[in-house]
């Protein structure tokens, strides 16, 4: 199914929102509650598939959908579409401060493979699936896990990443990553994890005892904050300020 052409515009710099601009009849799919707002004459459906097969049968269809929630994402997907006269508009926002990647995917190769939160919305069309990291390593130890998202199709998708992103482009190249910093990929690239360093470093960098290997032919987009890191950046103040208030030196310190 050719994906359907959409206009967008990206708002904001730390926490983004796109804004999708549809022709008469034209779809977007989304993540469930990822719609900030809608303008006048777009309805919208929930269903249970990405609508990039419309051939298919029931069992097809609970099939897909159901391997989302191996992803922990929602068992259905949001259908926007304008079904007024002239243009309209439907927003979506970001779940965590960080940055929204506009991806043409007839140029990365027809499919992307992406962390498996990452998939904001698409123009419809695009198909939403999972695939398998088969490399044991990567499974265990990897930020992205055993289980990514591949999208696939020849029109718009968006994808976000915490923080800020940077695009590397490798030629026959080799890139090591922190685990988590990994967005997206072309699937021209292998991704496996390997040690950091000896043992001293791997104790004591502070890099963490692996890293993500990337290497090969392609394009990859990383983030300087994956949510991860967020969490673990803001849980331990919220403790220690609760902490030292109930103490004599917390009390001490807030007078």
């Amino acid at each position: 199914m050719k994906s359907h052409e959409v206009d967008y515009k990206i708002f904001g710099d730390d926490i983004q929102l796109v804004e999708i601009e549809l022709d008469h009849n034209e779809t977007v799919i989304a993540e469930a509650g990822a719609m900030s707002y809608m303008e006048e004459g777009i309805s919208f459906e929930t269903k249970m598939g990405d609508g990039s097969e419309p051939e298919k049968g029931l069992f097809s269809k609970l099939l897909s959908a159901g391997s989302r929630l191996i992803t922990g994402e929602s068992l259905f997907l949001t259908h926007f579409t304008h079904t007024g006269p002239g243009k309209s508009r439907v927003g979506f926002a970001a779940p965590y401060p960080g940055t929204i990647m506009p991806i043409d995917l007839s140029k990365t190769g027809g499919s992307l493979i992406v962390q498996k939160d990452g998939f904001l919305c698409a123009a419809l069309g695009t198909k939403v699936s999972i695939t398998f990291n088969q490399k044991i390593g990567s499974a265990l130890f990897g930020g992205e896990g055993f289980i990514l998202q591949k999208l696939q199709g020849d029109g718009k998708a968006f994808v976000h990443a915490g923080g800020t992103v940077i695009e590397k482009s490798l030629l026959n190249q080799t890139l090591r990553v922190d685990t988590g910093c990994v967005v997206a990929f072309e699937e021209g690239i292998d991704f496996s994890i390997e040690k950091a360093g000896g043992l001293k470093s791997m104790i004591f960098g502070g890099e963490g005892i692996f890293l993500a290997t990337l290497r090969g032919t392609g394009k990859v987009w990383l983030q300087s904050m994956p949510i991860r890191k967020l969490i673990k950046a803001i849980a331990p103040r919220g403790e220690n300020r609760s902490k030292g208030s109930s103490s004599i030196l917390g009390e001490f310190l807030e007078t």
